[in-house]
C-alpha cells in the first residue's frame, strides 16, 4: 500500500530528500513522472493511469508535503521500510489504506520506473 501524509505534517521537508522515487512534493508544488524516474513521454503506469511524463501534474495537496500514490513504491528494491516514515519527526507518514497493494505491484511499480 502507498504511503500518504496526515494533515498533522509540520512541513519541515525532512521526508522529501530520503524518497527513492522523488514521490514526495512540497505543497502547492507541481509534480511529474519524469522527477527522479527514467520515464519520459507517453506512459502508462501499472495501475493503468496515463499519463505524459514530462508535464506537470496538479498538485495533490496545496497546504501541506504530499506523495504521489502512483510512484510511491514504500521503498520497495531500495530500503527495509518506506524512508519518509523513518526519518518523519511527528510521525505523519503512514499507510494509505484507500491505496493498498502486493509487494509483487510495489515491486512492478518500481521496475517500471527505474528501468
Amino acid at each position: 500500500m502507498a504511503i500518504k501524509i496526515t494533515d498533522e505534517c509540520i512541513n519541515c521537508g525532512a521526508c522529501e530528500p530520503e524518497c527513492p522515487n522523488n514521490a514526495i512534493y512540497e505543497g502547492a508544488m507541481e509534480w511529474r513522472f519524469s522527477d527522479g524516474t527514467d520515464l519520459t513521454g507517453n506512459i502508462v503506469t501499472p495501475n493503468g493511469n496515463s499519463y505524459n511524463a514530462d508535464e506537470a501534474q496538479e498538485p495533490v495537496d496545496y497546504d501541506v508535503y504530499y506523495i504521489v500514490t502512483d510512484k510511491c513504491t514504500e521503498c520497495h528494491g531500495f530500503h527495509e521500510e518506506p524512508q519518509c516514515a523513518e526519518v518523519c519527526p511527528v510521525d505523519c507518514c503512514v499507510p494509505d489504506e484507500d491505496h493498498v497493494e502486493t509487494d509483487d505491484q510495489l515491486n512492478a511499480k518500481k521496475e517500471f520506473m527505474h528501468l
